[in-house]
């Protein structure tokens, strides 16, 4: 099954066993037209652009009983809706226990030429809000599970689909005069084999897709992807190195980051977010904290991301960064 295919079939699934899970944001009865065929407009709601207003109304929808799906179209734009996210749904189950069962659905991630107005990913600023969970699956599989398992928290979830993985999104993206554009598509990431039925995956376990004894790669979304091919030219000049897909970055494995960085011996975080007070820094804290002597790095966005594509591909966190960086470790 395609990506983003995987995650409406788990939408589907979820809607008809739960009345419940409403869908709400801007263009979503053209952008889920199965589930508005199957559900209908009652369940599958268009919304103004207004962000502040529709995120707003779905955490009030959600604290009376609903469980909505709120489709924020970029991560970029959630910003406008930041007040309801952060001051409201994070925080209302600490203050009353009165719990907010909402997922705030949104598209992240660069390497098509749309700058850094479009093209962020942000999901380590988010994940810094106590009571925000954040998801960000790699594969059809992991995305399909994930949706699942948001879909049955109790309090609010991010989650987070790299637009590099998603066919709609790659369709719109080559539109508008921009057929010339080649993008860097993860094949094993944008198609790959699903459970007959949907389960929830574990929130807060990572997955090692690669074991390794003198590397550790650690990375989420369209940066698994890249690891897995640094993985491989690595082999090929003599290095195992380990691939660690945390698909959640709040809360984090722990675990699995301490034996992986035990294992190897030699850490190193490759993060489309931005790497000052990201998820790159949290990592190291949790290494320190637990112990571990390693030699660390990361390859993260440096900079606010450029129009340009051949500057945005210096920018972000790319197969050619990632094995610069592996080697300098491995010396």
């Amino acid at each position: 099954m395609k990506f983003a295919d995987a995650i409406d079939d788990a939408l589907a699934q979820a809607m008809a066993d739960d009345p419940k899970i409403v869908i709400l944001g801007e263009d979503v009865q053209a952008l889920r037209r199965n589930l508005l065929v199957r559900f209908g407009e009652e369940r599958v709601r268009n919304a103004p652009i207004s962000e502040g207003a529709f995120v707003g109304a779905a955490v009030a929808a959600a604290m009376a009983g609903l469980r909505p799906v709120v489709e924020v179209m970029l991560i970029d734009f959630v910003t406008v809706a930041l007040d309801a996210i952060v001051n409201h749904a994070a925080k209302v189950e600490a203050f009353s226990g009165w719990r907010v069962p909402l997922v705030v659905r949104s598209a992240c991630g660069g390497g098509y030429g749309d700058a850094g107005q479009h093209e962020q990913s942000l999901w380590g600023w988010l994940a810094h809000i106590p009571g925000l969970t954040v998801l960000v699956p790699s594969n059809p599989a992991d995305a399909g599970g994930l949706m699942t398992a948001a879909l049955a928290a109790s309090g609010p979830v991010i989650y987070l689909e790299h637009k590099l993985l998603s066919e709609p999104w790659l369709e719109a993206m080559g539109s508008g005069g921009r057929s010339t554009v080649s993008f860097d598509v993860p094949a094993a990431g944008a198609r790959g084999k699903v459970p007959a039925r949907w389960q929830p995956l574990p929130i807060g376990q990572a997955a090692l897709l690669r074991e390794g004894r003198d590397i550790g790669l650690v990375s989420v979304g369209v940066g698994v992807h890249r690891c897995l091919a640094a993985a491989w030219t690595l082999q090929d000049q003599g290095f195992s190195a380990a691939v660690l897909d945390l698909r959640t970055v709040s809360p984090l494995d722990r675990d699995a980051l301490g034996r992986l960085t035990a294992a190897t011996g030699r850490i190193l975080v490759v993060d489309e977010d931005y790497r000052g007070f990201g998820l790159s820094g949290e990592i190291a804290a949790v290494l320190l904290e637990q112990g571990i002597a390693c030699k660390y790095g990361r390859v993260c966005t440096e900079q606010t991301i450029p129009y340009s594509r051949a500057l945005e591909d210096e920018v972000l966190p790319g197969t050619a960064r990632i094995l610069r960086e592996s080697l300098r470790l491995l010396g």
